[in-house]
């Protein structure tokens, strides 16, 4: 049976201040990489899964860095093509308690930011693939992007290759000319697995749950009331086997509560919730989920309940690891799926 998963997106430069200081404050900064769909990637393979990541990065030594840090997770990064002149940097100021963080972002004219379709060879990538994993993120970055995304998910579709996003809204980001409302319902339409949270399903497609308020929540988020969410969101886009639906409760920027919901067309499953007393990087979380969602759903066929458990421990966990990729194996996770959260020493 085939398990390889492609993801395809932007990868970046991330450079973070470091110990919580502001940017007007930091003389130094910490850098790694990352970005949604390689997070997704390292996710995987970290828990033995043939994972490949697919971007346009510039010939030099930053991107050959960002490539040896790719392949030191196992990530295959083979189908990777060159061009351009700049990798994408952000730069994250780390917030703590009532201060939120902050992301600039300086990715214009990066190097996938000029792709165009036909650049990427997706029918010998598909082959012997069995998913194909994308977000929001990379349409919005250029319209050669979106463009190259959609040949991507149309080749996919005719391959019979499992196809899910993260609608990852990023209004920062959409500054082409054209609206995530205008790009996405296209490449949404050809997927089977979608996941998202109430802001992405409202600023992309106005749907919303009835009477929810994120910012009221006191991080408490009911999952019922995403019910809504799922139904239209699956009569909108028939294709769409489930849909997900990632809860998190706010309490301050270094508390909150996560979880998440699955709906099958049918039932709706949710996951444990929670509570993230003190969170190390929050940044990647979503990816996390994504990644251990994948693997649940191949792993544990037929059982959404598992799938969506894993999803939510690995996100947990990723909370509390610093960067955006989640470092955890899939022992780690399924003892947090246990119910063991004692943080003892393991030895």
């Amino acid at each position: 049976m085939k398990k390889r998963i492609v993801t395809f997106g932007e990868i970046m430069l991330r450079l973070a201040t470091p110990d919580y200081l502001r940017f007007s404050q930091a003389d130094r900064y910490t850098a790694t990489f990352g970005g949604g769909e390689a997070n997704v990637a390292v996710s995987l393979a970290n828990y033995g899964m043939e994972s490949e990541f697919v971007t346009r990065l510039p010939k030099n030594d930053i991107a050959r860095a960002c490539v040896m840090e790719l392949r030191r997770y196992g990530v295959d990064t083979s189908n990777i093509v060159y061009g351009g002149d700049r990798i994408g940097i952000y730069f994250l100021e780390t917030g703590a308690v009532a201060r939120a963080s902050k992301v600039i972002y300086d990715r214009a004219r990066s190097a996938i930011a000029e792709i165009q379709p036909g650049m990427v060879d997706w029918e010998k990538i598909f082959e012997d693939a069995a998913w194909f994993h994308w977000t929001g993120i990379t349409p919005a970055i250029s319209e050669g992007a979106a463009k190259s995304c959609l040949e991507a998910i149309q080749t996919a579709n005719r391959m019979g290759v499992t196809v899910s996003c993260d609608l990852n809204y990023r209004k920062n980001l959409w500054k082409y000319g054209k609206t995530a409302a205008e790009v996405m319902p296209e490449l949404v339409e050809g997927c089977d697995i979608i996941l998202g949270n109430e802001e992405d399903a409202e600023k992309v497609f106005g749907i919303k749950p009835k009477g929810f308020d994120a910012t009221a929540t006191e991080g408490e988020v009911e999952a019922d009331s995403f019910r809504s969410v799922c139904v239209q969101l699956t009569s909108r886009f028939p294709k769409a086997r489930k849909v997900i639906i990632t809860l998190r409760g706010s309490i301050n920027a270094n508390h909150n509560t996560w979880g998440g919901v699955l709906y099958d067309g049918d039932k709706l499953y949710q996951s444990r919730r929670y509570d993230i007393t003190h969170i190390v990087d929050r940044v990647g979380g979503g990816d996390a989920f994504m990644g251990g969602l994948i693997y649940g759903l191949l792993t544990y066929p037929g059982d959404d309940q598992k799938a969506l458990d894993f999803a939510a421990a690995a996100s947990c966990l990723k909370h509390t690891i610093y960067g955006d990729f989640n470092q955890v194996s899939v022992e780690e996770v399924e003892k947090l799926m246990a119910g063991d959260a004692s943080g003892r020493v393991s030895r």
